[in-house]
């Protein structure tokens, strides 16, 4: 598997973005959002001020990593 620097675990796959400030952060979220919708696949996310994390997991298939994962995961890494 192939996800740059996603870490993978039993949550799913899981990476930390952090952000000059709480608006660029919001603004991420706000594209990812986007990218979510179109691919009908969301994700867990939790953000505090500047720092947004992200797992990615497919609950269709008993909460494991499939490709719909994997490919919301290089989509987000090119924004």
């Amino acid at each position: 598997m192939n996800t740059s620097d996603w870490t993978e675990s039993k949550e799913g796959l899981y990476k930390e973005f952090k952000f000059k400030n709480f608006i660029e952060a919001f603004g991420f979220m706000s594209k990812v959002a986007l990218l979510a919708e179109k691919s009908n696949h969301h994700p867990t996310w939790k953000n505090s001020y500047n720092k947004v994390e992200i797992w990615l997991i497919t609950h269709d298939t008993g909460n494991t990593i499939t490709e719909k994962d994997i490919t919301l995961s290089k989509s987000i890494d090119q924004l």
